[in-house]
């Protein structure tokens, strides 16, 4: 009897923001996708023979060692002091100048992005977002009950010119404006240098917060390094996010946000409510292991693999997809952004493309507005060249098969 009733619990009144909440079609498709013998491009994974594992395990090895009772106790919520200050010297040297009380510690960027949500947004408020947009970002900011206010992007990222004219044709002011100004997922495209500076001095004109998500900015294997956009800001309207998923390696779950003192601090009381604070032998493991690992030639090794990779990729589209496929070309990252000839459908081709043995992800829920099936995300990062020339053939083969 008390197991029957333990199967089948009674239904509970939810909150209404569930009815706004949706699963994430990625971590959906995900789940059909990641079958061995499909050719997946669906995940947005780095590369696991890339991730120092051998330098992981020593380091948290050493920590237990000479530290293991403060690695295992409870810590602070805005983090590890040593961490929190290589972080400080590690974006400086990318021109982006804090001071440690400037930076807390989160579980991976996609917390920056629900804390700051936390912080900033009111249901009703407004968001602004490039089209398309990161799904995860969606996703959290749909939780807070917002409305979403839309703007193009090109092959030089948002279009800031938008920005103007949507709000001249708003009620109410964007409360925040969220964009992934590097190697953009899902496109792979980057926010020019002139629009990185109009982009600033809109926010500082209209009084409005930028949260300027960068996970893959240090993935850059081709073209120049840009400024982030919270070294260019004098005012405090940008929070600037940061991770060691695309670098280290995703399991740690180690992100930072680093902004102004008042919004950090608001965010660290968000965060003790939260979860506490970030595991402490995680991030002291990371301390450690960032002072004896080469970070930099780490990263030089990551941008030859992903920018072979990526290369790959885009030769392989050239060669065998049909006439009227477009793609975007990134300068780092771990996207491919690629339009359907007219009138096909991404949704259409997933379960044609799986019986082949084949996966991306369609591009449909990235878009804010109204959804659009002609597109479809491709991640080069985590198959080596070999696998990829065979995964764009059998696509090729498929969406060919549809015209």
């Amino acid at each position: 009897m008390i197991a029957a009733r333990l199967s089948a619990p009674p239904a509970f009144p939810l909150a209404q923001r569930m009815s706004r909440m949706k699963a994430s079609a990625v971590r959906e498709i995900l789940k059909v996708a990641e079958r061995p013998d499909v050719l997946s491009f669906a995940g947005g994974l780095p590369a696991p023979e890339l991730f120092p594992v051998e330098a992981i395990a020593q380091a948290h090895a050493e920590v237990l060692a000479d530290e293991g009772r403060a690695a295992l106790q409870y810590s602070t919520t805005e983090g590890f002091g040593p961490l929190r200050e290589w972080i400080v010297s590690h974006l400086a040297e990318r021109g982006l100048h804090a001071a440690t009380d400037q930076v807390l510690i989160t579980n991976g960027s996609q917390q920056g992005i629900d804390l700051v949500a936390k912080v900033m947004l009111d249901p009703g408020d407004l968001v602004v977002v490039e089209n398309p947009s990161y799904l995860a970002a969606l996703q959290t900011f749909s939780g807070f009950e917002v409305s979403f206010s839309v703007v193009g992007s090109d092959d030089h990222g948002m279009r800031v010119d938008e920005l103007e004219r949507l709000l001249a044709t708003t009620e109410r002011k964007p409360k925040l404006i969220y964009l992934v100004p590097n190697f953009q997922n899902p496109k792979g495209t980057t926010l020019s240098l002139e629009r990185r500076h109009a982009l600033v001095r809109f926010a500082q004109r209209h009084r409005i917060l930028i949260l300027e998500d960068n996970p893959y900015g240090e993935l850059r294997f081709r073209g120049e390094h840009l400024p982030s956009l919270a070294s260019l800001d004098t005012e405090g309207v940008v929070i600037n996010l940061g991770s060691f998923s695309k670098t280290l390696a995703p399991g740690l779950r180690i992100g930072w946000a680093v902004g102004p003192r008042e919004l950090i601090r608001h965010l660290t009381v968000i965060k003790q409510a939260s979860d506490l604070h970030t595991a402490t032998l995680a991030q002291r493991a990371t301390a450690r292991l960032l002072t004896r690992l080469d970070f930099n030639a780490h990263l030089e090794q990551l941008r030859a693999v992903y920018g072979e990779r990526c290369q790959t990729m885009l030769s392989s589209l050239e060669k065998h997809m049909p006439v009227g496929t477009r793609w975007t070309h990134p300068e780092g990252g771990m996207f491919i952004w690629v339009e359907l000839p007219r009138g096909l459908s991404a949704d259409t081709l997933f379960p044609l493309a799986l019986d082949k043995r084949v996966a991306f992800v369609p591009g449909s829920p990235f878009f804010a507005s109204e959804p659009r099936s002609e597109f479809m995300r491709l991640n080069y990062s985590n198959r080596p060249p070999e696998l990829i020339e065979e995964g764009m053939r059998r696509l090729g083969a498929v969406i060919a098969s549809q015209q």
